[in-house]
C-alpha cells in the first residue's frame, strides 16, 4: 500500500508540470519492484500558504513523501528514496536550474495496526483479466 505524495508551493505552478512529475514518480516507485500495482497511489497537493527559508517570494519547495507498509528492509526503503529523488531531479531539471527550490524526499513506514481500508481495484482488475 504505497503512497507517493507530492506537496509543492503554489509559486512553482507556472513552471511545474505536476502531472508529469506524478507520472514519473509513480513509475519509479513501481520500477523498484517493492509494490503491487493495485495498491500504489500517487497524488499532489498545492500549498497556498507557506514561508520558505528567508521568506524570499522566489523560493519554492517540493516535498515528496513515500508512505510504505511495514516490513521492508531499510536498504529497500533507502533505494526507494534515492530513486524518487533522482526521478524528481530529472523531471524538475529546468525548474531547479532557474528557481531556488528546496526538494526533499522522505520515506515513512505505515503502522499496519492502525491502517483500515477496502480496495476494490484488485477485484476490478481480476474481473477484467478473467474476460
Amino acid at each position: 500500500m504505497p503512497h507517493v505524495i507530492v506537496e509543492y508551493s503554489a509559486n512553482l505552478e507556472p513552471d511545474l508540470e505536476i502531472q508529469a512529475l506524478i507520472e514519473s514518480l509513480h513509475e519509479a516507485a513501481l520500477a523498484t519492484g517493492l509494490f503491487d500495482i493495485d495498491g500504489i497511489r500517487s497524488r499532489a497537493v498545492r500549498r497556498e500558504v507557506y514561508r520558505i527559508a528567508d521568506g524570499n517570494p522566489a523560493n519554492g519547495f517540493v516535498q515528496i513523501t513515500a508512505r510504505v507498509g511495514e516490513g521492508r528492509p531499510a536498504e529497500a526503503r533507502e533505494g526507494l528514496g534515492r530513486s524518487l529523488l533522482a526521478t524528481a531531479e530529472d523531471s524538475l531539471a529546468d525548474l531547479l536550474s532557474s528557481t531556488p527550490v528546496s526538494l526533499t524526499v522522505e520515506v515513512h513506514e505505515i503502522d499496519r495496526s492502525m491502517t483500515f481500508r477496502r480496495n476494490t481495484i484488485r477485484e476490478r482488475r481480476n474481473r477484467e483479466a478473467a474476460k
